[in-house]
C-alpha cells in the first residue's frame, strides 16, 4: 500500500469557530457530505458530523445558531500524509471512523475516508478487513 498523500482529498471544504451548526448544515448538504472540519486559521480544532448535528445538537433542543463548538467533536484522530494506508485503516478501524483528517504539525491538508480506500480499489486483505470491522460496527450500532 502507499501513503495517505496518494489518496486523499486536499481540497477540503471547511468552517470555523465563527460558523453556526445551521451553516454547517447547509454546507454539508450543498456539497453532499456528512462531515466538514472545523478550523481556525488553518489549525484544525474540531470536526462535526451529520451525526453530530443530530446527537448534540437537535436531541439536545439547541437550536440551529448554536455555536460549531457545541456540537463538534473535539477529541480528534487524525494521520499525517506521509504515513502509510495500513495506519490509516488501522486507525480507522481501531476507533470506529469513516473519516480521518490529515494534518502536517496542526494544519488541516486534507481527509481520507472509507470511500477513498474503495474508489483507489486498495483490496490488500487488511483493509479489506478494516473496512468490514467498520461498516459491521456501524451496522450492529443501528441494530440496537
Amino acid at each position: 500500500m502507499g501513503t495517505i498523500r496518494e489518496i486523499m482529498t486536499d481540497d477540503v471544504e471547511c468552517c470555523s469557530l465563527l460558523d453556526n451548526v445551521y451553516e454547517v448544515a447547509v454546507k454539508m448538504k450543498e456539497l453532499n457530505v456528512g462531515a466538514i472540519p472545523i478550523v481556525d486559521q488553518g489549525k484544525l480544532v474540531g470536526m462535526i458530523t451529520d451525526r453530530d448535528i443530530v446527537i448534540r445538537g437537535i436531541a439536545e433542543k439547541r437550536p440551529a445558531s448554536s455555536k460549531v463548538e457545541t456540537v463538534m467533536s473535539k477529541q480528534l484522530i487524525s494521520i499525517t500524509p506521509d504515513a502509510s494506508t495500513q495506519e490509516a485503516v488501522r486507525l480507522m478501524a481501531d476507533h470506529q471512523i469513516r473519516r480521518l483528517p490529515v494534518v502536517e504539525g496542526d494544519q488541516l491538508v486534507g481527509i481520507v475516508s472509507l470511500g477513498d480506500f474503495a474508489v483507489r480499489e486498495l483490496t490488500d486483505d487488511q483493509a479489506k478487513a478494516a473496512l468490514s470491522e467498520i461498516s459491521e460496527a456501524t451496522f450492529d450500532e443501528l441494530q440496537h
